[in-house]
């Protein structure tokens, strides 16, 4: 399984109907990363049997509480559970203020280092990298300065085509022909990569795009992605009260999806004036089909 994303909250602002605010776990080659800390998602980690132990990186999009309140809470039970290692936490302009103030003012002396780094407001930035995965943030069109997040897995390796390769071949001949190199056996008969290789298999991505309205500025940064995560407050004929608070209705939700050529589409951030969700699926779904609602404990992945 290339990633797999697990709703934790999927309310807008306060929680209600069973629904808790804005938190993700997204996995993604067996890293797992936090995506927003609303209230509650301690609970929701505890609920789902994950380990906030192992959370190395907690991303955070904006400074709205309900994708942040529970972010000292977690800083502060990773501190009484003895965690030693490393909290990197990527987030706006103003979190390092906020999280210096509550230590200070409680008088907490942390166990372990916090590496906070503050995006910058309106760019296109990369965040994080590994071997494996890139993770960069692009701007939103919020009320405050607000941030979505793509995880992109980088480009494999060409894979060894097991049905052509007749001959032993030493390990630095494998790692020329995945580099995708031409290669000569000790006979000095040379072979064509793609004779012996296969394409590389491909990577995966991941979008989340937080508070928003509707913004056709985040196409290019989306374009493909085989999961997008787009807010969706309220349904179309609430149009006006999204375009007022900044936020997104269903469809227009869906056409971000459509215009950016997504695999799958995941709406969230569900107004409390929404007992019942089954209608903004259909709504949206009129534009966009693979729609699905982002419920809380359920895991969507890349096939």
């Amino acid at each position: 399984m290339p990633f797999s994303v697990k709703i934790l909250g999927s309310n807008a602002s306060v929680p209600a109907h069973n629904r808790n605010q804005t938190s993700q776990l997204l996995t993604m080659m067996q890293v797992p990363f936090l995506i927003d800390c609303g209230e509650g998602t301690q609970l929701q980690l505890k609920k789902n049997k994950i380990k906030a132990q192992k959370i190395d990186h907690i991303f955070i999009s904006h400074l709205h509480g309900d994708h942040y309140y529970g972010l000292i809470g977690l800083v502060s039970s990773l501190h009484l559970y003895g965690r030693k290692k490393d909290l990197n936490i990527y987030g706006p302009p103003g979190l390092k203020e906020i999280l210096a103030v509550n230590l200070k003012h409680s008088q907490t002396n942390l166990n372990y280092k916090i590496n906070l780094t503050e995006w910058v407001h309106g760019e296109h930035q990369l965040l994080f990298e590994n071997q494996n995965i890139t993770v960069h943030c692009f701007p939103l069109n919020h009320r405050i300065p607000c941030s979505g997040f793509l995880f992109r897995e980088k480009p494999k390796k060409r894979r060894i085509d097991k049905r052509r390769l007749i001959f032993d071949l030493p390990p630095s001949k494998i790692i020329q022909l995945k580099n995708g190199e031409d290669i000569e056996d000790k006979d000095g008969i040379k072979y064509a990569n793609d004779e012996l290789t296969l394409p590389p298999a491909p990577s995966c991505s991941y979008a989340f795009c937080s508070d928003t309205k509707y913004d056709e500025n985040i196409i290019p940064y989306i374009q493909g992605v085989d999961i997008l995560y787009h807010e969706a407050t309220f349904m179309e004929d609430m149009k006006e009260r999204a375009a007022i608070t900044h936020h997104a209705t269903t469809t227009e939700a869906a056409t971000i999806a459509k215009k950016a050529q997504v695999k799958q589409l995941l709406i969230g951030h569900f107004s409390t004036r929404y007992k019942e969700l089954l209608p903004m699926l259909a709504e949206a779904k009129t534009i966009f089909d693979a729609t699905e609602l982002a419920l809380e404990g359920h895991d969507f992945s890349a096939e």
